[in-house]
């Protein structure tokens, strides 16, 4: 039973006022620009900007789209060597952002480094002029690295769709005499639309969320020009501009991913449907298979993550531990942690709200919440910029007129703005996985609960919390491991003379010396493989947490539905 919007139901509101909040600012800057900054934003930036956006994110969805889907299909649909292992490994890439990816591939690729060296030696070139050897600074070299590490969001959810598709439909094809390349066409992929959308849309919002591998990489994307636009040009209404043009690109995917799933669907037999069988592939087929799989592996993580132990322990050996790092390694674990403390409980109490207070009025405050992880980062940044700036007013003239002493800038001279921004982006993660714990708990145990004189409060303190404890830890962890990674929001809001790890690693590429933060980016990846190495331990039907954030829907309906 649903009470009346109260006291509450104040979690939703709060959480979509956060997340509402810098959006509404972003929307005010832009608006106060002159029109001589929104001509030359809109004659100079935007159409460069705007076509290799385009092109990147169409580059990356049909790459990391076959990639994801085709791995997904054959660990489900066939058994061949090494396919159990693979199951499990292809999910490994998550665990490196693309931006270390992009640092890796440039030094692994570049004309001084060991690939193209070692062909040179076996080939008696001198000088990549007389080869040819393509630059992995360009448009095709960022989709390739950014689709390499990014395929797993489509693996992951396609595969779960695959595992748990009916056999049969499939033995019907067989007997109709389709060949298994034609079942897969006209069968279990049509059935699997949904599951790619959304992959897809994770993938894609990842890829525009990036500023590092983009900007290494040479290519102007609708993010980079923010940067540039705000940092380089001192011009905060442009950056503004092209931030409010990035937002209606991310409305424009998240309803495409909607318009592509839909409310598709199939009915099934009321009995738990009986798994297709996965067919042996032998001989050649069998490793041809086993190749395919073994090849964005070692693409997403294999070669940067031996690469990154490769330099870590040459330099850790030759110089000993840089002092930096250990800075930036308690910047990075102070700013997560607190994060991760306050977006929890803010996204506990969204999604009690929720619980308690079911009303439209109480979701949709929710959906807004959980669209903060479909908002870019330097989006975010350029957004919270106001708002900071207009708390820190209040609290200086009130202090100074209680003191007479200017305490200076209190939120955007301090952490607190990285930890602002980490909360808004990432409470839609805390809020969507605790619904999805609480959506598995029986209404009737709350009508009890009243029925013996709890209130709402000792409700949620004493059956609530406790039930939900798994959903509370791996959202933390969730949280946590992306906050560790995050770099737009942290290089645009950190405080003057303080780096975590990834915006030092950010500043090691920038002086094009990113071995001597090997380090560090090693230390990001083994972070990361801690929620992923727990997703490699769940069921192949367990979706990752991140869908529960950036499909608004999942926050409208119970889970199993």
């Amino acid at each position: 039973m649903s009470q009346r919007p109260g006291r509450a139901a104040a979690g939703a509101f709060a959480g979509a006022a956060l997340v509402a909040a810098p959006l509404i600012a972003l929307v005010a800057i832009a608006m106060g620009g002159d029109t001589a900054t929104l001509r030359h934003v809109a004659s100079t930036v935007l159409p460069h900007a705007l076509a290799e956006t385009a092109l990147l994110l169409a580059g990356v969805a049909i790459v990391a789209g076959v990639a994801g889907v085709g791995t997904a299909w054959l660990v489900s649909a066939y058994r061949f060597p090494g396919r159990l292992i693979l199951q499990a490994a292809l999910v490994l890439p998550l665990a490196v952002p693309p931006y270390i990816a992009a640092y890796t591939y440039v030094e692994v690729l570049d004309p001084l480094g060991p690939v193209q060296s070692a062909f040179r030696a076996l080939t008696g070139y001198r000088s990549r002029a007389e080869y040819g050897w393509p630059d992995i600074r360009s448009l095709p070299g960022a989709i390739i690295v950014m689709s390499a590490v990014l395929y797993p969001y489509v693996y992951l959810t396609t595969r779960a769709l695959f595992s748990v598709q009916s056999a049969n439909l499939l033995d019907v094809a067989r007997t109709l005499g389709a060949r298994p390349s034609r079942i897969f066409v006209t069968v279990a992929l049509p059935l699997a639309r949904p599951a790619v959308a959304l992959g897809l849309s994770l993938a894609l919002l990842e890829a525009l969320n990036d500023i590092g591998a983009t900007e290494y990489l040479g290519v102007r994307t609708l993010t980079v020009s923010i940067y540039t636009t705000w940092i380089n040009r001192g011009s905060l209404a442009g950056a503004a501009q092209i931030a409010c043009v990035m937002l209606l690109v991310v409305v424009m995917l998240l309803m495409l991913e909607a318009r592509a799933r839909g409310a598709r669907g199939y009915a099934g037999s009321l009995k738990r449907p009986r798994p297709a069988a996965p067919a042996l592939l032998s001989g050649w087929q069998g490793w041809a298979a086993t190749f395919a799989c073994t090849v964005p592996l070692t693409a997403g993580f294999l070669i940067p993550a031996v690469y990154l132990l490769h330099q870590a322990t040459v330099r850790t050996l030759r110089r000993g531990i840089d002092p930096d790092f250990l800075r930036e390694l308690v910047a990075s674990l102070t700013f997560a942690a607190v994060a991760t403390l306050l977006v929890v409980a803010l996204g506990a109490w969204v999604a009690v709200s929720v619980r308690l207070c079911g009303t439209r009025l109480v979701r949709a405050a929710a959906r807004i919440t959980a669209l903060g992880y479909a908002v870019p980062g330097t989006v975010l940044a350029v957004g919270l910029l106001a708002p900071l700036a207009a708390v820190d007013n209040v609290i200086a003239d009130s202090w100074r007129a209680l003191t007479g002493v200017s305490p200076g800038l209190v939120l955007t001279g301090s952490g607190a703005a990285v930890v602002i921004a980490y909360m808004v982006r990432f409470v839609g993660i805390a809020s969507g996985g605790v619904e999805t714990g609480l959506s598995r708990i029986s209404m009737r145990i709350d009508d009890a609960a009243r029925t013996l004189g709890r209130r709402p409060v000792q409700l949620t303190r004493e059956i609530h919390l406790p039930l939900v404890r798994p959903a509370l830890l791996s959202a933390a962890l969730m949280v946590f491991v992306d906050a560790m990674k995050e770099l737009p929001a942290t290089l645009l809001l950190r405080p003057l003379n303080v780096d975590t790890l990834a915006t030092g690693l950010y500043a090691h590429a920038s002086r094009g010396s990113f071995e001597d933060g090997a380090l560090a980016a090693l230390a990001i990846v083994v972070v990361g493989l801690v929620p992923v190495v727990a997703l490699m331990r769940l069921s192949p039907g367990t979706p990752p947490v991140e869908a529960a954030a950036v499909d608004p829907a999942a926050l409208a309906r119970p889970a199993g539905r």
